[in-house]
Parts: C-alpha cells; structure tokens; sequence
C-alpha cells in the first residue's frame, strides 16, 4: 500500500480541483477549498470509506471549529493508521492551521492511498447515513450533559400528590427557589459577555499572533539545524572517509535515540582508543635513533673526506711545485744529490 510516498510521485502533482471534486463526490460534500478539510473528519470518514468499519465514526466531530477539537479527531486519524499499520506521519500542528498547501499534500497523500486500497471506486458507501451517525452521536452526548429540568418538572406533580394540607407552604419557597436560580443564572451569561471586553479580546488576537510567529520562527530553526545534520550526515557516508574513526563517533552520536551524555562519552572513547592504537605505531625506539644518529655521523665524515681529496686534485702547478719544494727539504730517501 502507499503508506510511504516521496515528493516526486505523481500523486502530489494532482490539482486543487480534481482533489476538491474527489472528496465532494466520495462524501457527497460541498467543499470549495482545500484547507475546509484541516478539522481532519474528512480524513476519518476517507478512511471509514475505504476500510468500514475501523472508523469509530461516533467519535469524528464534523463541526469542530477550535485546535483542540480538531485534535481529538486527529487522534482518531492516528489511532486508525496506527490500526491499520499505515506508517504515514501527521504534521498536525501544521494542518490545524488551515494552510492551503500543508493539506494540499495530505489530501494528496490521501487521494492516492484510497486509489492504491480500492483501485479509486468507492461503491456502496453511504457517506450522508455514515456522517448522520457521527452527529447523532455528538447529539446524544450533549443531551445527557442536560438531563435536569425534565426531571424536576416530573417530580413535581408525584410531590404534589402525597403531600400533605401544608404543601402549599411547602411549594412557595420551592418556586422561589427556582425562580432565583433562573435570576441568577441570567446575570451570569450577560456577565460573561461583559469580561471579555474590547481590549481584552485585542490583547488576546495579539497574544495569539505573537504566539503562532514564535512557532513559525522555532518551526525554521528546526528545519535549518535538521538540514545542517542531514549535510553532516551525507558527509560521513562518503566512501573515502565512511571507515574513519572520527566518522564512526559522528554517527555514533547522529544516531543516537536516547539523548544522554554517555553518548558522547562513548563518541570520545571511541576516538582516544584509535589513537591509542596509532601511537605505538609512530614512536621509533631509542636504540634505533642512536644507530640512526651514528650512521649520520659516519656519512659526515666520509663527506669529509671526499672534499679534501677533491680539494687536492683541484691545486695550482705552483701549488704542487712549492709543496714539492718542501719535500726536497725535509730531506725525503728518494731524492739524490
């Protein structure tokens, strides 16, 4: 199945438009853009048609409209990959914003996966009773939130009937009751209107945008310091220095699942064993530089030598005339007189 997909396949190539008539045509929706589908119940009852029954359809929320709602349908999404053993990874944080081009992808990603499942006919799939169960659902969990005054209305008239000749003064304050609960809650709603006022909802908007370009900014560090270790990584499984040491260490601590310090540790060991292993191998015993030293010195004297031989051969006739001279008087065996 297309559960890993890469960025060149054809399936992200697809348009908005035939996306946007994929999805009204399988669900029976009126989709104008792509980014309506960020809630992420698109993508259950997607699933749900593709694979019946694996979508616990009671619990997608169709009208959901803040973050936190569109969360809880997320998890459904993830809880039925996780089911069916799809390996798809979603950037929730990033579809919840509503970026026309994050769930241009997605939808992408989707529209091939249910093409590869059922070979792109979804038949028999009844997408309005399958969403009509889904909001009977929230429906009855809002009704059992208010099950209260039905029931006090019913009480009332069994009360009445075994009550005894004061129940009249008994039924006075027990309407009074009522009726200051009611008085009360009235302020209540109009009081909450009135916290949030002009201002506060402004310093609110405001708090929020500096909070989304606090995430965007820490969302480009992210991908600038994930490139960086990613070139680091493509360097180290270059075939020329792949079996170095120092790569080894690199990998080591690139690899590393567990973010503790004994990683690198371990990175430095690595490295200091190599060297360990290098240094016998560089060092040159004593005995050998002494034989070393005593070789030099039998060449220097041996250059000695040939340069005053040179030296001798080189001299002037009136040089070797004067020296013969000398040899005259010093009175040599071989000289006659």
């Amino acid at each position: 199945m297309a559960t890993n997909i890469g960025m060149m396949d054809s399936a992200y190539f697809v348009g908005r438009s035939e996306i946007l008539t994929w999805i009204n045509s399988t669900l029976h929706l009126n989709l104008t853009k792509v980014e309506e589908a960020c809630t992420g119940a698109v993508q259950c009852q997607l699933m749900d048609a593709v694979h019946p029954g694996t979508v616990p359809m009671h619990k997608v929320n169709f009208d959901a409209k803040t973050e936190y709602e569109m969360i809880q349908n997320y998890k459904v999404l993830q809880d039925v990959f996780n089911k069916l053993k799809i390996t798809k990874h979603i950037e929730v944080n990033k579809l919840i914003k509503g970026r026309p081009l994050d769930n241009l992808e997605f939808m992408q990603w989707m529209k091939r996966y249910c093409d590869t499942v059922n070979g792109g006919s979804i038949n028999s799939y009844n997408a309005l009773e399958r969403r009509r169960e889904a909001s009977k659902g929230g429906k009855d969990t809002s009704k059992k939130s208010v099950p209260s005054q039905p029931s006090t209305k019913s009480a009332a008239p069994a009360a009445a009937k075994h009550a005894p000749h004061n129940a009249r003064r008994s039924d006075a304050p027990h309407v009074n009751i009522a009726s200051q609960a009611v008085k009360s809650s009235r302020p209540s709603s109009s009081g909450g209107s009135s916290v949030y006022s002009e201002a506060e909802r402004t310093a609110y908007e405001q708090q929020i945008t500096e909070l989304k370009l606090s995430v965007d900014s820490l969302e480009k560090e992210r991908d600038f310091y994930f490139a960086k270790l990613r070139d680091i990584e493509i360097l180290c499984q270059c075939p020329e220095i792949e079996n170095l040491f120092v790569v080894e260490a690199i990998k080591r601590i690139l690899y590393a699942t567990d973010d503790d310090a004994s990683v690198v540790a371990e990175a430095q060991a690595m490295i200091s064993q190599n060297q360990q292993q290098i240094e016998p191998l560089d060092t040159i015993p004593e005995e050998e530089e002494d034989l070393l030293k005593l070789e030099t010195q039998k060449r220097k004297s041996f250059i000695n030598v040939d340069v005053d031989a040179a030296a001798n051969s080189t001299l002037s006739p009136r040089q070797r005339i004067s020296d013969a001279s000398d040899v005259h008087c010093s009175g040599s065996p071989l000289v006659t007189y």
